[in-house]
């Protein structure tokens, strides 16, 4: 296959290189350094702990482009066979910096860090498969017969025009044309150490065409991870490659309320992943995942009941995976694997000199990203807290984006949503402040910056059918230990205009929603009365963003849907609903769009749970 020729090709000169070498008598041992889910996260995100019992002010500040190349940097010190690796979501739902300039920033300083594979995720394909495809290659951006005026901006970064494209290879076995049945990129890298060659599959997860936009993946295919790993390793072994490790974008979490780096609290136990990793090849020697934004370090058995070791890196470059492999020069085969996640600490002494360009790329994209962030896109009449208000835990920031999902997927073509249902964590402080900020937009006035500020996730939208039933399940399990929901976490969900909930957190699990209704055109609906289902199967079309749809949160119930159907980017949504807003239209008052009363009522209780959103 045509795809196929660049690996295969960089691996046999990898192994003339090498053919002069006395070969090794011992071991080879090999440094793979992995990430995942970096979604364009050229700043830091913030603070991060080695586990969720660390109070927040006292984890260190993590991440950022220039954290991560000081990192990989130290991690390659003293070593003589490394590679940098990723479980893909590179690119898409980034921030601001980087997703302005169609993330040729993030491909920009990935290629600086020294990445060298990564699998496909499925927010590569948030702007479609040609897109994705120009990433790789490079180039400018056109729009129609005009050149995009945010494409290739190296004259004023740094960097090289037109767009350098990436020096990584992206890898997608499971991806191929519909119509001609050929791969969309190559399904396999090889990196060759002392005579022996290491592939790496890269894979995403085969659900992607339910939580992508239908014109981002318009005619691919995706195909089942195991089998396509099945398929793949004779093809592999026929080439003398014995070493074997998989970059899959699909993932898990730890189901304990500690979720500390290098622990697999409950071992994935139910998730996609465990799942796809119990029918895998016992020619597998390393799985390396994603996704979930989860951390986590595990051994899981295979379709043979052999314990491999997969793991995750959390997301948006807070952590990295030191994993250390041994190669026998006799098999070529693995024959030990230790792994660890490491925060990325900005504050670490001393940062490579490797840092330095990353920085000044980084740098020099805020500087132009600054006038898109301070534009005006929509008004409030007062400020818009993203903490709980009240001891139900309503939430008003929450509420203007669970309404800007719903009015964005009510329409029949694009998900005919009753309701939408936005996790508490995914709401960013400060929330939206009715006092102007330092840039003086003015009082009342949202900027695009404010905006991603409190929604900088990405996340795309699904809308799918619940049955009455299922609703209501769905509301239990925002509590602690319900229903598979984590023991430390209640997670309380914030709903759409005309959607309301009434819990009771002293009843027991099952029993603690004890009225839901709908209001719309003034006819109030009962979903849920004194505690009981009024129609068990009624159907209800409920949007919620991707990182809730697909099990985030503890939220399992929304991976039991049906018909889902991918959406808009929350941030987008966000912004055009926020656009009703404007002058000469009144600013968006939560008094006004909450209808006959607060959204979330309580019996009993005087606090909002605290609860431990995580999001993606």
């Amino acid at each position: 296959m045509k795809q196929l020729l660049l690996p295969l090709l960089s691996a046999a000169a990898l192994l003339a290189g090498c053919s002069h070498l006395a070969a090794p008598t011992g071991p080879v041992p090999v440094r793979l350094i992995a990430l995942n889910d970096f979604h364009g996260h050229l700043q830091s995100p913030g603070r991060f702990g080695v586990d969720n019992s660390v109070p927040a002010p006292q984890r260190p500040v993590v991440g950022g482009a220039d954290a991560l190349a000081a990192q990989v940097a130290r991690l390659k010190d003293g070593q003589r066979h490394s590679a940098v690796v990723a479980a893909g979501d590179l690119v898409g739902a980034s921030p601001l910096v980087s997703s302005l300039f169609h993330d040729e920033p993030a491909v920009e300083a990935l290629n600086r860090i020294g990445l060298e594979f990564s699998a496909v995720g499925n927010h590569e394909f948030d702007r479609g498969a040609a897109e994705l495809l120009r990433l790789q290659r490079g180039g400018c951006k056109r729009v129609g017969d005009a050149a995009d005026a945010n494409s290739c901006r190296g004259a004023s970064t740094g960097t090289p025009v037109p767009f350098e494209g990436a020096r990584f290879q992206w890898l997608a076995a499971n991806v191929v044309e519909r119509a001609s049945g050929a791969p969309l990129l190559p399904a396999w890298g090889v990196k060759t150490f002392d005579g022996v060659p290491v592939a790496f599959i890269g894979m995403t997860l085969q659900a992607t065409p339910t939580i992508v936009t239908p014109r981002g993946v318009a005619g691919l295919e995706f195909r089942d991870e195991a089998q396509t790993v099945a398929a793949l390793v004779p093809q592999l072994r026929a080439r003398g490659i014995e070493a074997i490790v998989v970059l899959l974008h699909e993932g898990g979490a730890q189901s304990g309320g500690r979720a500390a780096l290098n622990a697999c609290e409950g071992a994935l136990a139910g998730s996609p992943l465990a799942r796809i990793v119990a029918q895998l090849d016992d020619a597998v020697d390393l799985v390396i995942s994603g996704h979930t934004h989860a951390a986590y370090n595990c051994r899981l058995p295979n379709a043979a009941g052999r314990a491999v070791p997969v793991t995750s890196a959390s997301a948006f470059g807070r952590v990295l995976t030191r994993i250390d492999l041994r190669l026998d020069p006799r098999t070529r085969d693995v024959v030990d694997v230790q792994a660890e996640n490491q925060l990325v600490e900005r504050d670490a002494a001393a940062p490579p000199l490797a840092a330095a360009p990353v920085r000044a790329l980084v740098e020099a994209y805020a500087a132009l990203a600054a006038p898109l962030a301070q534009q005006v896109v929509g008004r409030i009449a007062v400020d818009l807290p993203a903490q709980a208000v009240d001891a139900a835990c309503n939430v008003p920031a929450g509420e203007l984006i669970a309404d800007a999902q719903l009015a964005a997927t009510a329409p029949a073509d694009l998900g005919g949503a009753q309701i939408a249902l936005m996790n508490r964590g995914g709401v960013r402080a400060p929330g939206f402040t009715f006092a102007s900020s330092p840039a003086g937009e003015g009082d009342g006035r949202v900027t695009y910056g404010e905006a991603f500020t409190v929604q900088p996730f990405g996340n795309s939208l699904v809308t799918q059918t619940l049955t009455g039933a299922q609703l209501r399940d769905l509301l239990e399990q925002q509590f602690a230990g319900c229903l598979g929901q984590s023991p430390t976490a209640t997670r309380l969900t914030i709903p759409s205009a005309g959607f309301s909930y009434t819990w009771d957190g002293a009843r027991a699990c099952g029993a603690r929603i004890r009225e839901a209704t709908l209001t719309r055109g003034g006819v109030r609906e009962a979903i849920v009365a004194d505690g009981r289902v009024v129609d068990p199967q009624r159907a209800w079309r409920v949007t919620v963003n991707s990182f809730m749809a697909g099990g985030g949160d503890g939220f399992t119930v929304l991976t039991q849907g049906r018909d889902p159907l991918g959406g808009a980017q929350d941030i987008d949504a966000l912004v055009a609903h926020l656009a009703r807003f404007q002058a000469p239209q009144a600013p968006f008052d939560p008094r006004a769009a909450g209808g006959d009363g607060p959204r979330l009522r309580r019996i009993g209780g005087g606090t909002c749970p605290l609860g431990a959103n995580t999001n993606s």
